[in-house]
């Protein structure tokens, strides 16, 4: 079963990119066209320090809601290898309705 976020997917692909042009610089854009479908090592050719970069800029634009690097932990290698933008862009959906939701029971409460 998927469980489908409140946020705007585009929005957040939208952030990755911006992220990713503060961390490599703009330069990739010449040559890759970032969809859902680029991937982090084939596409962009990241390195892990840029992996590292990336994961304090998530937290930076995310205040904290945002922990890539669990996220990350949480893959097989062969997966990290394969990872894609809209893999990160569910896992950020993700972590930010959940974090909503949460903020929600506790003003309830």
């Amino acid at each position: 079963m998927s469980i489908i976020p409140a946020v705007d997917l585009d929005a957040i692909v939208d952030d990755i990119t911006a992220i990713l042009v503060e961390v490599i610089g703009d330069e990739f854009l010449l040559d890759v066209e970032v969809t859902m479908e680029t991937t982090f090592s084939h596409d962009l050719e990241l390195e892990s320090i840029e992996f590292v970069a990336m994961a304090e800029k998530l937290q930076e634009r995310y205040a904290g809601r945002v922990d890539f690097t669990a996220f990350l932990a949480g893959l097989e290698i062969d997966e990290i290898l394969a990872l894609s933008i809209g893999q990160l862009a569910g896992h950020v959906a993700r972590s930010l309705d959940s974090t909503r939701r949460l903020e929600g029971r506790r003003g309830e409460a």
